[in-house]
């Protein structure tokens, strides 16, 4: 795999320094690609404060690139000038995003057959594209505690696993003759303390679990599905988050929670999911529950109450809604806009009032 990195022109700190800022001191309406957003973007289902604040969107190399012309001049002065490389083309059905300890940003995207990596921090573009038969339907992704991706394949109904450098090393599911140990894998998530990987599957109706070496460990669910505790119909989408996984179990329309061992502890009612829905986890445990039709991201507490709706097609300017699968990075929410192509950056205010 040779990789082809493109410079920009920004310093993913940009993107970072509000959080460091105190709540009370951020401006909410200020965006790095939009000089105003609506001040009406969440709906509050509760009195408590907005947990969300649009930062920016990208969706293409000339995204990792500065707005700010004297800020340009100095990044040249400090990388040098940009590489006389030709930019690949822009996002066309991004269907993932995850980033890894670098604050590097993976994007799977099915209608490129390709990961796209965004590198703001230091100023860089690469494409992981498949050959013969990788990558041809990226749908979900995943990093372990070293840095390599985990691609769920849709299409082939493997898994493929790259290195930090973009390295193919190896597949995940894939037996002698071609098989697949898998029917329609669909999401992954991995603990990255034990390195076990937890890989959904909508047509089994089970929770794979493999160790880090890929072997098989144990199944959750079973086959032809049900809706008792532990059951599942149609899973899409899983969450490792502290010592929880959390299922979208999209035809029961809830999310379960289990601890890494599979014990089934608590589930919560959604009022609708479907393949498209995503949903992360932030670091105080609340839930976030995409709706793309309605245009929305629903917050959920630990406990399944109802936090407060965000409309992300409310900000002003920007044209971003319909949002579907979506990634927490410390305070941070990446949330993947598969109809216009692009990805939203979200900062998650500290704490709420409502724990």
């Amino acid at each position: 795999m040779c990789l082809q990195p493109v410079r920009g022109g920004i310093c993913f700190a940009l993107l970072l320094f509000p959080s460091v800022l105190p709540l009370a001191s951020l401006d909410p309406t200020r965006s790095l690609t939009s000089p105003q957003t609506s001040a009406t973007a969440v709906q509050p289902a509760h009195p408590i404060p907005p947990k969300l604040s649009f930062v920016r969107v990208f969706s293409s190399p000339d995204d990792v690139r500065s707005t700010h012309p004297v800020l340009d001049r100095t990044l040249d002065v400090i990388a040098g000038p940009a590489d006389a490389v030709a930019h690949p083309s822009a996002l066309q059905s991004p269907s993932a995003v995850v980033t890894d300890s670098n604050h590097r940003v993976f994007v799977a995207d099915t209608g490129a057959k390709a990961v796209h990596v965004f590198d703001f921090l230091r100023l860089k573009y690469a494409r992981w594209e498949g050959s013969g038969d990788r990558l041809h339907t990226p749908v979900s992704l995943a990093l372990d505690g070293h840095d390599n991706l985990y691609v769920v394949d849709q299409s082939d109904s493997t898994v493929l696993v790259y290195d930090a450098a973009g390295k193919f090393r190896r597949y995940l599911g894939k037996l002698r003759g071609g098989e697949s140990y898998f029917s329609s894998p669909t999401g992954i998530a991995i603990d990255r303390a034990t390195g076990h990987i937890f890989v959904s599957d909508r047509q089994a109706q089970m929770i794979f679990v493999m160790d880090k070496r890929g072997k098989p460990i144990r199944k959750l669910g079973s086959r032809g599905g049900g809706s008792q505790p532990g059951e599942f119909k149609s899973p899409t989408q899983v969450v490792v988050a502290g010592h929880e996984l959390f299922v979208l179990d999209a035809g029961n329309t809830r999310i379960q929670v289990f601890d890494l061992s599979g014990r089934f502890l608590r589930a919560m009612s959604l009022g609708y999911a479907d393949q498209h829905t995503g949903f992360a986890v932030d670091n105080d445990a609340d839930i976030y529950v995409s709706d793309r039709a309605l245009n929305q991201i629903q917050i959920f507490g630990p406990d399944g109450q109802p936090l407060y709706r965000f409309d992300p097609s409310s900000i002003k300017d920007e044209n971003f809604g319909h949002p579907s699968a979506m990634w927490v990075d410390s305070n941070h929410l990446y949330v993947v806009d598969s109809q216009s192509q692009r990805v939203g950056l979200f900062q998650i205010s500290a704490g709420n009032a409502a724990h």
